[in-house]
């Protein structure tokens, strides 16, 4: 019994967990200086990988190695996956640079409230199927994406009634897109009559973004920055991270620009996937290039298109008045012209009339065969 007793009283002064306490930071020292040590840092990370990959997070990652494979059918396959395993494998594929129209459009769920495509090739039909699909979208990354305009922007804010965080910038092309952006976060009210409020109550008399109260663009100019707060107070720019809030409102997560939307979903799956194509997406800052204007030859390239956009009704106008000159040319020219138009002040019918043969008897008992179009073209030729 007395050895007994030593092995508990041992037992109870054994400090299991002394390795583990000497690792884990205390709560006063979580906002220290001394947290970014390199002892500490690793330490943090042995215990974030302690718990081990499921098999789903491994199935994916071989996915994902091999999506170049299975692009072309992902039509088909996608449709036995669930909604958090598609925005998963968008989430790879936007890591492997692969992400574009042929992926996100199949991969799409009407259940998704975060997307992100940034740097990724989506242009605007894909964003457009996206939107269509998507409609309880609440956040959306945009930013650094070429081959996204105004148009699809346009879509997107239309279908998606509840879109709160829009993210945009990040490169020329993206700021000028967040440019011509700003008219549709503007409140719009439509002239709309009924005959009673009861009437009008059931009827949308708006069109912008109404939900949207968060806008992410890292290197917004100053008269954009100065429209948004003089017409829409209601969007925030570039929430700062701060313990009260921002202007007294919890600002979301996805609201910062530092936080990457679809991180989430990759948490568990192995870096390595997305390094198949023999690179590694490093984390890009909110500002990517020190300049802060277009290239010369996009400004040509856009001011061209905007010339040729604001010339275009009046270039449907001159060919407008050119056919109709045409027209009067030819009525005024052309004899089988004006036997058309005879025949119709007449009522007759104008292939019978021009096909009609007279008979007319003319001096020395010739006699010579006309039609009714050779005689109006002859009427007018006297006349």
């Amino acid at each position: 019994m007395g050895k007994g007793k030593e092995i508990t009283t041992s037992l109870k002064k054994l400090d299991l967990n002394s390795n583990f306490m000497a690792c884990t930071p205390s709560k006063s020292s979580l906002f220290s200086p001394t947290l970014q040590s390199p002892g500490l840092l690793s330490c943090r990370r042995r215990l974030g990988k302690s718990k081990p990959p499921s098999l789903v997070s491994l199935c994916l990652g071989v996915i994902g190695k091999n999506l170049q494979e299975i692009i072309a059918h992902l039509s088909d396959i996608s449709i036995a996956f669930p909604p958090h395993i598609r925005i998963t494998i968008a989430a790879i594929a936007r890591r492997r640079k692969m992400l574009c129209d042929e992926v996100i459009i199949p991969l799409a769920d009407t259940s998704w409230e975060i997307l992100d495509i940034s740097g990724s090739e989506v242009t605007d039909s894909g964003l457009i199927e996206v939107a269509k699909t998507c409609k309880f979208l609440q956040a959306i990354d945009i930013s650094r994406c070429n081959k996204i305009t105004a148009s699809s922007v346009s879509v997107l804010v239309e279908h998606c009634k509840s879109l709160r965080t829009l993210r945009c910038g990040g490169c020329p092309r993206s700021d000028y897109t967040a440019r011509c952006c700003l008219t549709l976060l503007k409140p719009k009210l439509d002239d709309t009559v009924k005959d009673s409020w009861e009437e009008l109550d059931t009827v949308e008399i708006s069109h912008s973004a109404e939900s949207l109260r968060w806008l992410v663009w890292p290197k917004i100019d100053k008269d954009s920055l100065e429209i948004l707060a003089t017409e829409c107070p209601r969007i925030s720019v570039n929430p700062k991270l701060s313990p009260f809030g921002f202007r007294g409102k919890d600002v979301p997560i996805e609201a910062f620009p530092e936080t990457v939307l679809d991180d989430l979903f990759v948490r568990e799956i192995n870096p390595s996937t997305w390094a198949a194509c023999g690179f590694t997406l490093k984390p890009v800052p909110p500002i990517l290039s020190s300049s802060k204007e277009l290239s010369l030859a996009e400004k040509f390239r856009l001011a061209f298109v905007e010339r040729d956009a604001r010339l275009a009704p009046k270039r449907a106008k001159n060919a407008r008045q050119h056919q109709r000159r045409s027209d009067r040319e030819w009525m005024e020219m052309s004899a089988e012209a004006k036997a058309i138009v005879l025949a119709s002040q007449m009522g007759v019918g104008i292939n019978s009339f021009l096909s009609t043969s007279i008979h007319l008897g003319v001096g020395w008992g010739e006699e010579w065969l006309y039609t009714a179009g050779d005689l109006v073209a002859m009427a007018y030729d006297f006349s």
